[in-house]
């Protein structure tokens, strides 16, 4: 069954073009080798403020900042484990220096699916 990390952060709206490059390279050099099946990194488009709770709240957005939504998908959690820990352990580590949003304000989490619908129309 895969496993799913889940990440929301705030990017400065002119640093998307450096955010993606940073997410390919992370890619590249960190979550592929490691056995990542695949990454989507989402650019925010409609995501609304809100009165209780809501992504820019979460991940405390500033004006001149985008929410980003990301998850990567991995064919197991032992894989995303083995990887988190050779990350701890800081291999790799220097394609998430220059990180291009402030990473303090991103939260993240590993997800066990419980429920995959697809549409079978198209």
């Amino acid at each position: 069954m895969p496993y799913i990390d889940g990440f929301v952060a705030a990017v400065p709206t002119d640093r998307k073009a450096d955010y993606i490059a940073h997410a390919r390279e992370a890619w590249d050099r960190i979550f592929a080798p490691a056995g990542a099946l695949r990454c989507t990194e989402a650019w925010g488009d409609d995501v609304p403020d809100g009165k209780v709770t809501s992504f820019p709240m979460a991940v405390q957005c500033k004006p001149g900042e985008t929410v980003v939504f990301s998850w990567i998908e991995w064919p197991d959690k032992p894989t995303r484990d083995a990887c988190m820990a050779a990350m701890e352990a800081g291999e790799g580590m220097d394609a998430m220096a220059e990180m291009p949003m402030d990473g303090q304000r991103m939260i993240f989490g590993g997800f066990d699916p419980v429920l995959t619908l697809e549409s079978t129309s198209g």
